[in-house]
């Protein structure tokens, strides 16, 4: 019987599969968010082309268009393009360690948010880009995209010259669900993109950057705060945020928490409609001014967690905002891989995170005390004027922030709260509820008009009763 010949063995082929890696890529990104990450490039444009300056408004002279239809989707800007020694980095599936230094400021870590937003989008795509004397096109096809073991991408020169250095990306060959969003629902997509620029961008927009959405300009919603100013040193009784800095493993933290509107009433809280309920309440973070998270109210944030209550419609008055920045290394910002969330098990955001529940505790105790008092605390918080985040800083350090071992070391400014009044010993207050609609009866019946406030109804069917009793 003769042996069979040995088996000679080969290496395997673990190369990627187009098609899969193409899914797998895009499974966990929103086409809002695909769309951010090209937002994203712009700014890191402007930074890498070292035209942001130091004023108020950096970003001021720089544009982002962004247009959209059931056929193609295209975004274009002057934000300084992509130089040629970055081009195989800009278009490698994936960070390659030999990258050059990327410049300060910017949040891309893993290489692939451009590649991985047109892939999310259709199948065919330009991408033309000029910096300086360099300007070229780069072409994705349908054919490139189904044509295993081919990754080189063709290049070319660009035939016209932009008017001013920056990149314009297009995509046609939509995916299904892509088209029916660009396409019959258009207009509801624009505006919930509309949203999310408008408050993940704010503070960048704040800056001076110009984004448009259909030729349809975004405005900036930035989350600020009532500050009461000159109002005494740091042990006066004003409404003030909490504030904390601190700066651990290079990364930079501000952080800030307080009020943006007076606290509700009993009945205003039972009035408030959904919509309503999450206007501006909760805690935005940034990521070198990215907002990442944005009026966060769960466990992530700190809200229901160690001592904390968990959100409801009676903290609506209640926001936070942390500032993480790492102008030399993006990769230690607390971020995940779609720059739009918080790791939560980060070393750096779990001790923050600390800091956040410490002042927020300051501010929902404060809600309790007051919350049947709401109309006189309306009166201390009305004098607060509603500062951003540059403002608050520049207030909270000019009152002095103090230095603390608490949790992490830092410094701090930690307000003195204004505290509701000892009611007499001979006098009792009187809370009670009643449905909305027999609240507006009662106010109709004893004022000729419906909109009395709760407290006022209250009190006056209390007068016309006691003085009835007293006959």
């Amino acid at each position: 019987m003769s042996k069979s010949a040995p088996v000679e063995y080969a290496p395997v082929d673990a190369s990627p599969v187009k098609a899969f890696f193409v899914s797998m890529l895009t499974r966990d990104i929103s086409l809002e968010e695909a769309i951010m990450d090209l937002l994203d490039n712009c700014v890191d444009g402007i930074l890498r082309a070292e035209k942001a300056n130091g004023s108020k408004k950096p970003y001021e002279g720089h544009w982002a268009k962004i247009t959209f239809d059931g056929k193609s989707f295209e975004i274009s800007d002057n934000c300084g393009g992509i130089p040629w020694n970055l081009h195989d980095y800009a278009f490698h599936m994936g960070r390659v360690e030999s990258r050059p230094n990327e410049v300060k400021g910017t949040v891309g870590v893993y290489g692939i948010g451009m590649k991985r937003a047109i892939f999310k989008m259709g199948e065919k795509s330009v991408i033309e880009t000029q910096n300086g004397k360099e300007a070229y096109q780069v072409r994705i096809t349908p054919d490139w995209m189904h044509k295993e073991g081919e990754w080189l991408i063709p290049v070319n020169p660009l035939e016209r010259r932009m008017k001013e250095d920056g990149t314009v990306v297009r995509v046609e060959n939509l995916r299904p669900e892509t088209a029916a969003r660009f396409g019959g629902d258009a207009e509801a997509f624009g505006g919930d993109l509309e949203r999310l620029i408008s408050t993940h961008y704010a503070f960048i927009i704040d800056k001076g950057l110009s984004v448009t959405i259909n030729k349809t300009e975004v405005k900036p919603r930035p989350t600020r705060l009532v500050f009461t100013k000159n109002a005494g040193g740091r042990g006066s009784t004003a409404i003030r945020p909490f504030v904390f800095e601190t700066r651990m493993n290079d990364v930079d933290v501000f952080l800030a928490v307080g009020f943006t509107r007076p606290i509700p009433s009993e009945n205003e809280v039972l009035d408030l409609d959904e919509k309503r309920k999450s206007v501006d309440a909760g805690w935005t973070i940034l990521c070198n001014d990215r907002a990442v998270v944005y009026c966060d109210r769960s466990e992530l944030t700190g809200w229901g967690e160690a001592g904390i209550p968990r959100y409801y419609t009676q903290f609506i008055a209640i926001s936070g905002i942390v500032e993480f920045r790492s102008i030399d290394d993006a990769s230690k910002l607390p971020t995940t891989t779609t720059k739009r969330g918080i790791d939560a098990a980060s070393s750096l955001f779990l001790q923050v995170k600390n800091k956040m529940r410490e002042g927020m505790r300051l501010f929902t105790d404060y809600t309790y005390k007051w919350k049947s008092l709401s109309e006189e605390s309306k009166t201390h918080i009305d004098r607060g004027a509603h500062m951003s985040l540059p403002e608050i800083k520049a207030e909270a350090r000019r009152i002095g922030l103090v230095a603390t071992r608490s949790v992490i070391p830092g410094k701090q400014f930690k307000p003195t709260l204004p505290e509701p009044k000892r009611i007499d010993s001979g006098k009792r207050r009187i809370s009670f509820v009643r449905d909305h609609e027999e609240v507006k009866t009662v106010s109709s019946h004893l004022f000729r008009d419906e909109s009395r406030d709760a407290s006022t109804v209250g009190e006056k069917c209390f007068d016309l009763i006691l003085k009835e009793a007293r006959k």
